[in-house]
């Protein structure tokens, strides 16, 4: 006997990537955020940079799933 699988609407998958992309929203800017403590709390600004960069990075690839999944330009 085969099974059916159930198919999510738009609304169900929107309400979904919400939840996952939250997530990465929040790590990116947690990480900058103590980049930015680091670099606040050392003598260098250097010491925190790295941090504040990767945080940037993990934004960036946020925005390109977003575009990517719905399109946003079009």
């Amino acid at each position: 006997m085969a099974k059916i699988k159930k198919r999510m609407t738009a609304q169900q998958e929107f309400e979904i990537m919400k939840l996952v992309l939250d997530k990465f929203l929040w790590l990116g800017f947690i990480i900058m955020g103590f980049g930015m403590y680091q670099s606040l709390s050392q003598s260098s600004v250097l010491a925190g940079l790295w941090y504040m960069i990767a945080g940037a990075i993990v934004l960036l690839l946020f925005l390109i799933l977003i575009v990517k999944e719905y399109e946003i330009w079009k």
